[in-house]
């Protein structure tokens, strides 16, 4: 039990790594950097493993297993100290942060070695796995928002690396603020729960709101206040509607960047809170339906977007989009074991699908534009292989990851008594949609005739150092399903749900072994069939029909206009939102309230008092009968003063 004793040294060590590299990497060669970065998150996921051999042998009644190590705020009744607790849930956390991470830096070893700043690039990304560790672990609600705003920080350093391009400079910003909206309602979440509760510890929280008595729909009490408060907070960190515009911009960062931050960990840190927050949730219906609604109108909203985008990257980030949402209408309809197994598939096959992105990105020398490739299957043949294993996984093809945790999310919306049959009917046309526009993204840049310059582009595979990452991820894409295999299989068995019971008990909703296997099998076959659909769509359009696609823009040039500019949801942003408060800030704060009002009052004293200093200068003329006059005046004044109440009229005259 050591290191269930010493929690703090799985996040400590990213911590060290981020130090020893920002204070010293400058000088170092990029193989020492290598070594410091790729070693510290190697060693806190070895720890990680440690921490879950021991969490095994643990008894029911220890668990969550918290570390009180010192108290951090303290005000009054109130308190706030460095908790770390670890469960089921954080378990499972552990391993993909951790896990999933060590991943992507030793593959940002290849695909940086060359980029100015190696050592800073290291030094942010062990900073934010120190920060995206301390919100999974911790105890209570403010070590867990020191972790949220600490991945915000961190993310806004990683989108913005290249920060002598105004566009990720941009990007960065775009993210920060957005960011910040979410997180304001966050906070007004975490004010609202501690003057109701008392505390912010998730302990006393959550055995109290246990016993209250669950609002009514409709109704909105205090639970349903602070569960839409917390909800805000993971809109803006998990891109969903209204907050999502954040993300797709931010693949100006480094495609490492995009693996790790928007694939697979920061953005995942919305849903963990929902999950994590179940018993608040689960006493408040109304909140419950508005997570199912936002989750299940941003995964359609997203996919139809990527259907026409052409930029490789944008296409996966759009695509990280709609699987967020998967997640939340996982999470709106009760299924929160459901929502988490697709949280740690999607983590697989999209960070694979962002590095893949990234390995083809090195072979055609920077290009992203799919229209720009074409015939690499040939050239690349391990970044295909593995690219098509992620595909056939996020389009959930039979006996890959995202089949079984697809399957269980569009199930349990199925199941569900509010509203269910069109959450259910959304998210399967979005499976279609998600099957389409990915194998159009294979087949544009894998597959028909080749489409660059190959005098200018010569394609060649990417290093072992960003091979055997994309080959890890792949298998883990095949086999990470199987551990919630459905109950129509052959001895399959749900352990991922039984590992997670514990943390999330009652609060489940109807799962897949109550239902008539007949239903069961019947909604898989209409998925797979789904998705089978949009891969034949693909297939017909971009390998045997390559003229139509540009024939079917023509035609329907409004909805793909629309669809090319995503909604015009930017340009609307700007109308109503940003150039508003940008005239507000020019025309009002600065020019009214800073220039003429604090300004022109200062400088209107200063020019006051130079103007009568000069006037008072110029009495200084050095002439003798001009002072002599002065004097004169000057001593009839004091007379005049010292006499005045004398001579005054009604003063009696002069006694």
């Amino acid at each position: 039990m050591l290191l269930l004793h010493g929690l703090w040294v799985i996040p400590a060590l990213p911590l060290l790594g981020a130090a020893v590299n920002g204070l010293f990497g400058r000088k170092w060669p990029n193989n020492i950097v290598s070594a410091v970065g790729v070693g510290s998150t190697g060693l806190s996921f070895l720890a990680s493993l440690e921490i879950m051999r021991e969490f095994r042998r643990l008894p029911a009644e220890q668990i969550p297993w918290m570390r009180q190590y010192f108290t951090w705020i303290t005000a009054g009744n109130f308190r706030a100290g460095f908790d770390l607790q670890v469960d089921q849930l954080t378990i499972v956390m552990l391993m993909v942060v951790t896990g999933v991470g060590w991943l992507i830096h030793i593959y940002s070893t290849g695909y940086m070695a060359h980029e100015g700043g190696y050592y800073r690039f290291f030094s942010y990304l062990n900073l934010f796995m120190f920060f995206m560790l301390i919100l999974v672990m911790a105890a209570n609600y403010v070590l867990l928002f020191v972790g949220w705003e600490g991945v915000g920080l961190s993310s806004y350093l990683l989108i913005g690396f290249y920060f002598l391009r105004k566009s990720a400079a941009d990007a960065g910003k775009k993210a920060f603020i957005v960011n910040r909206i979410g997180d304001f309602g966050f906070m007004l979440g975490m004010f609202l729960l501690f003057r109701t509760f008392g505390s912010l510890d998730f302990g006393p929280i959550f055995a109290k709101a246990k016993d209250m008595p669950p609002d009514a729909i409709g109704q909105f009490g205090v639970l349903t206040i602070a569960s839409l408060l917390l909800f805000m907070g993971a809109t803006g960190k998990s891109a969903q509607l209204p907050l999502y515009v954040w993300l797709p911009d931010a693949m100006e960062g480094p495609t490492p960047v995009s693996a790790l931050i928007h694939a697979a960990t920061m953005v995942t840190a919305g849903v963990y809170v929902v999950a994590r927050s179940h018993v608040l949730f689960t006493h408040a219906p109304t909140a419950m339906l508005v997570v199912a609604v936002v989750g299940c109108a941003t995964a359609f909203f997203a996919a139809t977007i990527g259907l026409v985008q052409t930029d490789i990257k944008r296409v996966l980030a759009y695509s990280t989009v709609s699987q967020l949402g998967y997640m939340f209408l996982a999470c709106g309809v009760g299924a929160f074991s459901a929502g988490i197994f697709h949280l740690m598939t999607h983590a697989f096959f999209k960070a694979l699908l962002f590095l893949a992105a990234g390995s083809v990105i090195h072979a055609m020398n920077g290009e992203q534009d799919m229209r720009r490739m074409g015939g690499l299957a040939g050239k690349i043949k391990w970044t295909y292989i593995t690219m098509l294993v992620a595909t056939l996984a996020i389009a959930g093809a039979p006996g890959f990851a995202g089949f079984f945790s697809k399957d269980a999310i569009l199930f349990s919306a199925y199941q569900s008594e509010t509203g269910g049959h069109i959450l259910y009917a959304f998210g399967l046309f979005t499976a279609l949609l998600t099957s389409f526009y990915m194998f159009r993204l294979i087949f544009l840049t894998f597959h028909g005739e080749r489409r660059y310059d190959g005098r200018r582009v010569h394609a060649h595979e990417s290093p072992s150092n960003m091979l055997v990452p994309l080959v890890i991820l792949a298998a883990l894409s095949i086999v990470g399903g199987w551990f919630a295999a459905p109950s129509f299989l052959p001895g399959g068995t749900d352990y991922f749900a039984r590992f997670l019971g514990p943390v999330f008990g009652g609060a489940e909703g109807t799962g897949g072994e109550a239902a008539a296997h007949s239903l069961e099998i019947t909604l898989a076959g209409v998925a797979v069939a789904t998705a089978l659909a949009g891969f034949f769509v693909a297939l017909w359009l971009y390998i045997q029909k390559p003229d139509k696609p540009e024939s079917l823009a023509k035609s329907l040039r409004g909805a793909y206009t629309t669809l090319l500019n995503k909604y015009y949801v930017d340009e609307l942003y700007a109308a109503v939102v940003v150039n508003p408060l940008v005239w507000l800030s020019r025309k009002v704060l600065w020019q009214g309230v800073d220039v003429a009002g604090i300004d022109g009052a200062v400088n209107g004293i200063a020019e006051s008092a130079t103007a009568f200093g000069d006037r008072l200068r110029r009495t200084q003329s050095g002439n003798t009968r001009s002072y002599a006059v002065w004097v004169v005046i000057g001593a009839l004044a004091i007379i005049v003063i010292l006499f005045w109440p004398l001579i005054r009229p009604g003063a009696g005259g002069l006694r």
